[in-house]
């Protein structure tokens, strides 16, 4: 007990040292930056030693695990030493950088110009190699990192499940508690089920309903908005857009999210820094891919979603399961550049479902989660000392990954089991296997709940309480009530109306739809082609052939826009969550920037038609028709966007939108002339309605004062209402995505 207490007093005088030198930065920027980097030297010094003593001082740790866990601290302490050499005219120890094999260049400090410039004569044999890129990748230096220490204490964590009589609330965390600080990586490890995500979405401030019990602190201070600039969150799906470059997709992000202060070329610089440094620059001008697009490769993908959150230099860094999906070397990778991030003076908090070894040994801090119960918190290399300590060992040689995760499913196989459990079995005074006379995965998890609260919860517990050694100005910075925006509301609009127009050009002009807009305007210029309005006969046909307009283009833009929102509504969550712009700026972005789109194809189709049909030749009444679709377009897309923003489900929407698009159709004047006075109010609210007697008088109004039952007049009240459904459906979409955001919490 003493010794595992001396290391852990080691540990904190290493974070302690950490703080008070990036405090320094915050609070004095003219102070020279060599005496900063010389306090990191001696700090680095100190953490040599203490990896040394800490590896002579565990010969117990079991499997070696400790063992290696202190070398590769060593070797990482060595490396800052060999930096900070270097930075003052010294050589770079290429030993050092062989052994780490895989390096981030996260230091959080800015070194001088002239530093700089001594510190860039590298050779290639110096720089570590990307081997899945297959070149080498430059450094860069970071700004500094606000420390933020991570605690949660009993936090618990409840859903309610909606029932056809009842609800039944359902447990999902029970009284978990930990912590985490700068320059460490917390697992949050368990089997599927065990409550993992949630734990990681509750800690990064993602879910807030009245359901969470406990205390989550952030520098002793709790959530605020200003921490949504300085969290990043890589979530398990990889959510991008598709038709987006890596490149594109970066510098997007850039633009957004990183301060004002920095110019536009700056922002551009830092996303170009990224993809250099996370390997990235073989694939920039790659499409990211999708279900039906080919793109980058999935560990590719997986590292442009973590250069989505570390462009803004985050002092908390949480991922989900970062290497579901990948290979062990690529998994490997990139475990170990999370550790190089939070060397920087970052905290990393990291989901993990099984484990190598190799990566086992990478993480810092342990959280076993079973069945949404604590079963260990710790130091990942103690973690097989405690279990042995409650006569859990394995009894073949195992990556301890998988003893672990055996252990929290219950699985006893090839476990040697404590004597209490041996003695309930044996007595029959608790559920068992009776093939094996092995206890049951429920007993088995019961005990490891009772073993960790009896003998390390209230220790733990207790610590927690102890208030941390900041200043209080690092508590005010994370107490801060104000958003801090990256952008301005002009520029929010202007990226993403660039950024919707790139991505969505793609659907908009493909062949397919190109094909059905061309051909449907061909055949109906055949079925009418040259058509005369002189004869009752030949005006009829021209009415059904104005009709059908007015349909076309009000189904084809309702169908269109319902997908909108629902299937951009994992992109939405994720970028508010991250404070990446404002509501309104997206929404009057995504709006606005389908409109030179949703445009082009109506002006193929009226041309194809207009002339084979033989309407009125005149560059008045064409362009006034043209006019008047356009309207009859914005307005329909206003409708679309309104019912999916309203239920974010693409069945109930589909379903609903042709129910009314049928309803307005069938109201629109010309299949039913007189209408009951009691229902009549439903065709005021069709499009088509007001779309059709507008074509009607822009072709006919030499002709008064009535055509096929309409009556046409000046149509100043078509235009008008027009207008308000333009407006009116869309203001209706805005509220819904609001109301939406608000239950979410984002």
């Amino acid at each position: 007990m003493e010794k595992t207490n001396s290391s852990g007093g080691l540990a904190r005088t290493k974070s302690d040292q950490l703080v008070e030198t990036v405090t320094a930065a915050f609070k004095s920027p003219t102070t020279s930056t060599a005496e900063t980097v010389g306090s990191a030297d001696s700090g680095g010094t100190h953490s040599r030693k203490s990896s040394r003593q800490m590896m002579a001082g565990s010969p117990g740790r079991a499997g070696g695990a400790g063992k290696n866990t202190h070398i590769r601290k060593s070797r990482s302490a060595q490396m800052k030493l060999d930096l900070d050499d270097v930075s003052s005219g010294a050589a770079l120890s290429r030993a050092s950088s062989a052994s780490l094999g895989f390096s981030f260049s996260f230091t959080g400090f800015t070194l001088p110009p002239d530093e700089i410039a001594d510190s860039k004569p590298f050779s290639d044999e110096d720089i570590p190699e990307d081997l899945e890129a297959g070149k080498h990748k430059p450094k860069f230096q970071a700004e500094p990192t606000l420390p933020i220490y991570l605690k949660f204490t009993d936090v618990s964590y409840k859903i309610i499940i909606k029932g056809m009589r009842t609800n039944e609330e359902k447990d999902i965390l029970n009284g978990i508690t930990g912590s985490v600080n700068p320059g460490e990586v917390l697992a949050l490890m368990g089997p599927s089920g065990s409550g993992k995500t949630s734990l990681l979405n509750l800690l990064g401030g993602r879910l807030t309903q009245s359901t969470v019990g406990g205390s989550i602190t952030y520098n002793d201070q709790p959530f605020s908005k200003f921490l949504k600039s300085r969290i990043g969150f890589v979530t398990q799906d990889d959510v991008l857009f598709p038709h987006l470059t890596v490149k594109e997709t970066l510098t997007y992000a850039a633009l957004l999210r990183l301060p004002k202060a920095l110019t536009k070329e700056e922002k551009e610089k830092r996303a170009i820094d990224v993809i250099y440094e996370l390997g990235l620059e073989r694939c920039q001008d790659t499409m990211i891919g999708g279900s039906f697009v080919r793109g980058v490769s999935g560990g590719e993908r997986k590292r442009v979603s973590i250069g989505n959150e570390i462009l803004i230099n985050p002092s908390l860094l949480f991922l989900d399961e970062p290497t579901s999906g990948l290979d062990s070397t690529t998994a490997l990778r990139t475990v170990q550049m999370l550790h190089d991030i939070a060397e920087a003076g970052k905290t990393v908090v990291t989901t993990i479902h099984q484990p190598s070894s190799r990566l086992f040994h990478k993480f810092d801090k342990l959280v076993l989660l079973g069945k949404g119960s604590l079963l260990y918190f710790g130091k990942a290399s103690e973690a097989l000392t405690y279990f042995s300590s409650i006569g859990c060992c394995p009894l073949i040689a195992m990556n301890p990954a998988e003893f672990l995760l055996d252990l929290a499913n219950g699985n006893t196989n090839d476990v040697s089991l404590p004597s209490e459990l041996e003695d309930r079995v044996q007595t029959g005074s608790s559920d068992a296997d009776t093939r094996n006379g092995k206890p049951s995965p429920a007993v088995v998890h019961e005990y490891l709940v009772e073993a960790y609260e009896s003998r390390v919860a209230e220790t733990e517990k207790k610590k927690l309480m102890i208030p941390l050694p900041l200043d209080e100005e690092l508590k005010t910075k994370v107490s801060s009530p104000k958003r801090d925006w990256g952008a301005s509301w002009w520029d929010q609009y202007s990226i993403l109306f660039r950024r919707g127009i790139k991505e969505r050009k793609h659907d908009y002009f493909s062949w397919l739809r190109i094909t059905q807009v061309l051909s449907t305007a061909i055949i109906l210029g055949l079925l009418w082609w040259q058509s005369d309005s002189n004869t009752p006969k030949g005006l009829q046909d021209q009415a059904g052939l104005l009709f059908f307009i007015a349909v076309f283009w009000g189904f084809f833009p309702v169908f269109t826009a319902i997908f909108t929102f629902p299937q951009e509504r994992a992109m939405l969550s994720k970028e508010r969550a991250a404070n990446m712009y404002r509501l309104s700026a997206y929404f009057l972005a995504r709006t606005t920037s389908d409109l030179p789109l949703d445009l082009v194809l109506p002006v193929l189709f009226l041309v194809v038609v207009y002339f084979m049909a033989g309407l009125k030749l005149s560059a008045s009444p064409f362009f006034l028709t043209l006019l008047t679709v356009f309207l009859c377009i914005v307005a329909a897309q206003g409708l679309g966007l309104a019912i999916g923003a309203t239920l974010m489900d693409l069945k109930r929407a589909t379903t609903l939108a042709s129910v009314t698009v049928m309803t307005f159709m069938l109201a629109g004047g010309f299949f039913v002339n007189k209408v009951p006075v009691f229902i009549s109010w439903i065709r005021y609210m069709s499009f088509n309605y007001h779309t059709y007697k507008l074509l009607l008088k822009v072709q006919y109004k030499h002709i008064p004062p009535t055509i096929n039952g309409m009556r046409i007049d000046s149509g100043l009240t078509e235009v008008g209402a027009l207008v308000a459904m333009v407006f009116g459906y869309r203001f209706l979409a805005y509220l819904s995505l609001r109301r939406m955001k608000l239950q979410s919490g984002a």
